[in-house]
């Protein structure tokens, strides 16, 4: 693992900084974003601003395929989650000349009612080794879904790769609770584009500190620091 802390620590140093300037990442401890779940929280990630750039797309897939050496794992699919995952799994697909195809969040509710598309006409995997990409890890919930719906397609998932992560204890636990096993890793973790956005004049020290702060407890920050959850 030590060959992969080296890409992700290479890697991330440079996405954060992209990201950071691109608003794909943006920071207000001091007047909290409304998440859609009505809780104030001081980051908002929307990793499709990435989509805008040549460099940032040829950046995330450059790690991808550098993190998927140091893991020695070579996919016969890669698999991109709806909608955030696909564009990014499709480059990697492209550079490394593998099949694609792309997870829903459920079936379709009509037709042929899939959930994943790209399949052959068997409509399963056929015991295929699949990379799923994810966008964002927050909980784990939708990536774990996807997970799942692979193996219940045919599919050997051993690995989802992400761009970046929160770092939250939950989405640990929901990778830990997978049977068969899936191990998560991320391009760029939370700390790391915290240091980031701290050198960088994007938050101040203080800044940094609620950010830091937020990790431990994110649904009880915003109300301890008299930002109440919005009812909806």
């Amino acid at each position: 693992m030590k060959e992969l802390r080296k890409i992700t620590d290479h890697y991330g140093l440079l996405l954060a900084k992209e990201a950071l300037q691109l608003g794909a990442i943006r920071l207000r401890p001091e007047d909290p974003f409304t998440w859609a779940s009505g809780f104030r929280m001081p980051i908002y990630n929307d990793n499709r601003k990435l989509l805008a750039l040549p460099r940032a797309r040829a950046l995330v897939a450059e790690a991808f395929s550098g993190m998927l050496d140091a893991l020695g794992f070579d996919p016969d699919n890669i698999a991109g989650t709806a909608t955030a995952g696909i564009p990014h799994a499709t480059t990697l697909a492209d550079m490394m000349g593998k099949s694609l195809s792309y997870v829903r969040s459920s079936g379709k509710d009509h037709g042929l009612h899939q959930q994943i598309e790209g399949l052959g006409p068997s409509g399963t995997y056929e015991g295929a080794k699949v990379l799923l990409i994810e966008d964002l890890i927050s909980t784990g919930g939708s990536s774990i879904k996807a997970v799942d719906a692979i193996v219940s397609a045919g599919g050997v998932c051993p690995y989802t790769l992400a761009i970046f992560t929160y770092g939250l204890k939950a989405s640990s636990d929901a990778f830990a609770s997978l049977d068969p096993s899936c191990a998560c890793h991320t391009i760029l973790e939370y700390d790391s584009m915290v240091a980031v956005a701290l050198k960088g004049g994007y938050v101040d020290e203080t800044g940094a500190a609620l950010l830091k702060e937020w990790r431990e407890d994110p649904f009880g920050w915003g109300e301890k620091h008299g930002f109440p959850p919005l009812k909806k």
